[in-house]
């Protein structure tokens, strides 16, 4: 998140520690943990950028 990462690398991460035993809801947990180091700017791109890597539909990502 600090670095603004691309949708593919989250992709890549996330998919990697699910497949490990990671549940969801710790790597939420990471998320939310470290959301007021990093600010709620980067926080938001993560998870626009994590919600483009799933294929899911966001609120206020619809294309123009």
């Amino acid at each position: 998140m600090a670095l603004d990462a691309a949708p593919a690398s989250y992709l890549l991460n996330i998919g990697t520690a699910e497949q490990l035993g990671l549940s969801f809801e710790k790597i939420q947990g990471t998320l939310v943990a470290i959301a007021p180091v990093v600010g709620s700017a980067r926080v938001v791109s993560a998870a626009q950028n994590i919600g483009v890597a799933f294929g899911l539909d966001l609120p206020g990502t619809d294309a123009a």
